[in-house]
């Protein structure tokens, strides 16, 4: 079965776009380069049957066949580069904050890194970011990709002009390839939504700029995308500057353009700044094309794709969609999330199949989870690596260099940090594992503490396979415990146990046979001796003064 045939029986492209949370765009794309292979699963669900993973994996190696030169396929057209200018010099003062705009995070990591991850997935031959000149925190987050300085504000076009050497051919004469300009505070972009507006860049009547636009029951402040009767871009007008007829028109500009580099820097170079802000604005760059008999065109895109973040409340919203994405990608990857609105992903959470997450879940940056594993309500997990069919929680907490291995359990109110746990080992309840080994079916016991910390450096404890830690044993690195060995309930352990040993670290027992009987007698004889000396009630003890 061919790759037509495979996207007829799934249901259709809208289908599997839909499903797969893709562009009808993308999907058009698989039978020059093949079926993705983390959308296999889904089409195969999708065909009720129709094909399996052969015929999946036969399909695509019949497309890259066909894709390689000298085939008897039509020759792939030249691929045509493509360059990047990230506009990041805002100081978003709306932010209330000394951190740089772009250097606010999302799911975990800042979304400049969002912005960079999509070009990276777009295969973007040359990126350049443009910073203010107070911004090393933000070229430390970008690097290696080369920054540039603005060092005055003056507008998005004095910002690309900014990038103009960096860019190197992109900015020459020649036909060298597009331009795309994007936002550091605009995040949320998909790669799939990048290809599509360069794709219409690429495509008849070949427009030598393109506009993403997003349509807007409340525009605000966003500039409106002015649109001929032949459905041809005329002209971006801010705001500002908008009137009555530009009022009307609710399709808004996001900001993102693709250029063709040939004309991009002659078109920039006519971009005056005769408005009210005095800026050098790259939204002109479409009435400058229109002039000179160039055409432009527009792509529209999901709104929820293009909100900037320029503030807390914008930051918090990006959040919630981006949480929503992830949410969705996890389940159709596999897992079940008991109250998905409560779980919380950073950007680079793995979730293996038939994972099951519980309510309240939140994951930081760094997770790995394997395959049926159970995470309980409440949990929060980072930097930690859990393996197949571990049980994770309720209320507890991994921390960066925890690793879980199979089939082991962390139950409730157990902390973890730069531990190894493994295989079948059980810390069930109220106690702290840091910098140690639990080996293989060890059971630790309530309360069990590793003292790792002396106050100047992190030591280790060794715990070996099959150990048993009984209840409130605090473990004083460095120490090792053998295999098989027994710790008593309250010990204090400080040397090394030997495998196979009971170890005792508690003080001797004494009993004194009838001492509560004689303790509570005295007790009560005091309770009463107070009693009898305290004055009856309304007296001070005092002889009463005589009225009148």
């Amino acid at each position: 079965m061919d790759i037509p045939g495979i996207i007829a029986a799934a249901g259709g492209k809208d289908a599997i776009a839909r499903r797969r949370d893709l562009s009808v765009d993308a999907v058009k794309k698989w039978p020059i380069i093949g079926i993705p292979d983390r959308h296999w699963s889904a089409l195969i669900e999708m065909s009720g049957g129709a094909f399996g993973p052969e015929d999946l994996y036969e399909a695509n190696r019949a497309a890259r066949a066909a894709a390689k030169p000298g085939s008897r396929a039509e020759p792939a057209p030249a691929r045509r580069k493509t360059a990047a200018v990230v506009l990041a010099a805002g100081k978003g003062r709306r932010m209330e904050s000394e951190l740089a705009k772009v250097m606010h995070p999302l799911a975990g990591r800042p979304m400049i890194q969002h912005v960079l991850a999509g070009l990276e997935a777009l295969e973007a031959d040359r990126v350049v970011v443009v910073i203010g000149p107070e911004a090393p925190e933000v070229a430390a987050a970008v690097a290696p990709v080369p920054t540039v300085i603005q060092a005055t504000q003056r507008g998005t076009a004095h910002a690309v002009e900014a990038a103009r050497a960096a860019l190197g051919s992109f900015a020459g004469d020649g036909d060298q390839g597009d331009v795309l300009v994007l936002y550091g505070d605009t995040p949320l972009i998909r790669p799939e939504t990048l290809e599509m507006l360069l794709e219409t860049r690429r495509a008849p009547p070949y427009p030598a700029v393109v506009v993403l636009g997003f349509p807007a029951q409340d525009p605000g402040e966003y500039g409106r995308l002015i649109v001929g009767p032949d459905g041809t871009l005329e002209a971006i007008v801010e705001a500002s500057d908008a009137g009555l007829a530009e009022e009307a028109a609710f399709l808004c500009n996001s900001g993102v353009v693709v250029a063709d580099g040939a004309h991009l820097f002659e078109l920039v170079d006519e971009v005056g700044n005769d408005n009210p802000k005095a800026e050098y604005r790259l939204t002109d760059i479409v009435a400058i094309a229109r002039r000179k008999g160039l055409a432009c065109a527009y792509v529209k895109a999901d709104p929820d794709e293009l909100i900037g973040t320029n503030s807390r409340v914008e930051l918090a919203r990006a959040e919630a969609i981006l949480q929503q994405r992830l949410r969705a990608q996890a389940m159709r990857d596999g897992a079940t999330l008991i109250d998905p609105g409560t779980v919380y992903f950073s950007h680079d959470t793995r979730l293996g199949r038939d994972v099951v997450v519980g309510p309240c879940v939140f994951f930081g940056p760094g997770v790995t989870v394997g395959d049926d594993v159970e995470i309980r309500p409440c949990c929060h997990i980072e930097g930690a690596s859990i393996a197949a069919g571990a049980v994770i929680g309720p209320f507890a907490r991994l921390r960066p260099g925890a690793v879980i291995g199979p089939g082991a359990h962390i139950g409730n109110f157990v902390e973890v940090k730069k531990a190894r746990i493994e295989a079948g080992a059980k810390v069930n309840h109220l106690s702290y594992i840091g910098d140690a080994r639990v080996g293989a079916d060890a059971n630790i016991g309530a309360g069990t503490i590793t003292c790792n910390y002396d106050g100047f450096r992190k030591s280790k404890t060794d715990i070996g396979a099959g150990a048993f830690i009984g209840s409130n044993t605090a473990l004083v690195a460095p120490v090792k415990v053998g295999d098989g060995a027994v710790v008593g309930a309250g010990s204090v352990i400080t040397r090394d146990v030997a495998a196979d040993a009971l170890a005792l670290g508690r003080a001797g027992q004494r009993e004194v046979r009838g001492w509560a009987v004689k303790y509570r007698a005295q007790r009560r004889g005091r309770k009463a001796a107070r009693a009898a000396a305290k004055p009856p009630a309304g007296r001070s003890g005092k002889q009463a003064r005589p009225k009148g």
